[in-house]
């Protein structure tokens, strides 16, 4: 994949361009602020582009609202977050849009290099990855119109995993059920939130914006 990395530790951004390197992708922007991050996506329409949320002038959110305006001018241009921080206002805004093609890690809690990579890969093909505490505090902002109230408790469990871009073999390892069993209950989500076969929308990156209640 063609790469475009945005955080200001020089650090961290040099070990992800090496990182990337060596699993065979081609990072083709690395830089420091949020300007510079637009103008990379811009010219370079990259498959997927890695962010940090608080960046150069004032190391706050510069990060996500430069992600913002980047999809903006590049629809559903791939951006994975990748930060210490939740911040969640942004976040809301950046799955606003409602196209997928979105992560929120959590630095601290990236616990293996395989799984990074692995989101890298669920975002750049249009999938939604976000860590458990993004999940939360963005629940916390859902509506009071719950579009999930028909939901069983097993099916919002299903739901939560897939909200972490789980398979349906990891959210069936995690439950302890079987294959089958999970894949009924993503049929029965889609379902109960009018989410028919559609060519044009991937349900379940819709599934889970309506969890979020964005």
């Amino acid at each position: 994949m063609r790469v475009v990395i945005a955080d200001d530790a020089v650090l961290l951004r040099e070990g992800l361009v090496r990182l990337l390197t060596e699993n065979g992708h081609e990072v083709v922007a690395a830089v420091g602020d949020g300007d510079r991050l637009v103008e990379a996506i811009e010219a370079h329409r990259p498959d997927i582009s890695i962010v940090d949320v608080r960046m150069p002038p004032t190391h706050t959110d510069e990060g996500l609202r430069a992600a913002v305006t980047a999809r903006e001018r590049v629809p559903r241009t791939p951006i994975l977050v990748l930060s210490q921080y939740v911040e969640v206002s942004y976040a809301d805004d950046l799955l606003a849009d409602r196209a997928g093609a979105v992560g929120y890690l959590l630095k601290d809690r990236v616990a293996a290099i395989a799984e990074f990579l692995d989101a890298l890969g669920r975002v750049a093909a249009g999938g939604t990855v976000l860590d458990p505490e993004v999940v939360s505090q963005l629940l916390v902002r859902r509506r009071r119109d719950d579009p999930l109230r028909q939901l069983t408790p097993r099916e919002r469990e299903v739901l939560s995993l897939m909200a972490e871009g789980r398979s349906n073999t990891a959210i069936a390892r995690i439950l302890v059920v079987s294959d089958g069993a999970v894949e009924k209950h993503v049929r029965n989500i889609f379902t109960k939130l009018q989410l028919p076969p559609d060519e044009e929308q991937h349900r379940r990156v819709l599934a889970v914006l309506a969890y979020l209640g964005t």
